[in-house]
């Protein structure tokens, strides 16, 4: 279990990267090499989960982590949902698991939803709109957020411009209209029981979602996949005021290290009364960690 007391942060926002806990396959290396590159990672090779553990012990820090299922839209096999939550409960004082289905899995995602829900610990979801291809609003997804709403599950949604495919030759098929935010405002409206956070500083849309989880009690914005120094000065503000119990701290591991983000937090102008909120206690209180 993990310490709240003892670990100084809560990553709501890393990856597990290698699919099927095997070597990536169908053009995998490619992309992970163009997304090292755009975010000036310093690794050769994606970390496995294990890796990605020991280093958050190291770091003193606990992480949400997941897996991304796009393999409808992209061909790239997915890393199975319960070998990510099987390492995890191995690694239980720092990793929490989420799981990912493609939503175009109908039917036979909502019984494999219930099933890593109640049998395998899964705490939430993570959709990636533009890597999935669907409006976060069309109505073939709502199954699916139903049974993750029911089960008291949290859904977590890509939002804003993405690194993946960023500077390949068309995005490598990348729409980035489908993560504008405000297409989640329908979901809140939705699924008023449903826990959503809004991954990422959400350019061009910002403003969006800062609207929509200022309006929508249920939704969340999570830090991850920018350097706070590159905030948006509308952003800090909100985390400041009034959005400060709804932001959380995310780094986008492995493509952003956590102590890299924690560093440039601190030469940020949040106030000290509001960063262990954004730091911890924010999510502590969504996981039901408190």
């Amino acid at each position: 279990m993990i310490d709240l007391d003892t670990i100084r942060a809560i990553d709501i926002h890393t990856h597990a990267e290698e699919p099927c806990g095997c070597h990536g396959d169908d053009g995998y290396d490619h992309l992970q090499s163009t997304m090292a590159e755009y975010f000036r990672a310093p690794w050769k090779h994606p970390p496995t989960v294990p890796e990605t553990a020991a280093h958050y012990r190291a770091q003193n820090i606990a992480a949400v982590i997941f897996p991304v299922d796009a393999e409808r839209e992209t061909g790239y096999r997915r890393y199975a949902n319960e070998e990510v939550a099987e390492i995890a409960a191995e690694n239980a004082d720092v990793l929490i698991p989420f799981a990912s289905i493609d939503p175009w899995k109908g039917k036979m995602g909502v019984r494999e939803a219930r099933r890593l829900m109640r049998d395998f610990g899964i705490k939430g979801f993570k959709f990636h709109p533009t890597m999935q291809g669907f409006y976060p609003n069309d109505r073939m997804a709502y199954a699916l957020y139903e049974a993750i709403e029911a089960e008291g599950g949290i859904a977590l949604f890509h939002t804003g411009q993405t690194g993946v495919g960023s500077g390949m030759p068309g995005g490598n098929g990348m729409r980035l209209k489908y993560s504008n935010p405000m297409y989640m405002d329908d979901v809140a409206v939705d699924f008023p029981d449903l826990r959503i956070i809004l991954a990422h500083p959400s350019f061009p849309w910002q403003e969006e979602a800062l609207a929509v989880a200022q309006h929508k009690p249920n939704v969340y914005i999570d830090l991850s996949g920018w350097s706070p120094k590159y905030f948006p000065e509308i952003l800090v503000r909100y985390c400041n005021s009034i959005l400060k119990k709804k932001v959380l701290f995310g780094s986008d591991w492995p493509m952003i290290a956590p102590e890299r983000w924690l560093n440039d937090f601190e030469g940020i102008d949040i106030k000290d009364a509001v960063r262990p909120d954004i730091l911890k206690q924010n999510a502590a209180r969504l996981l039901g960690l408190q």
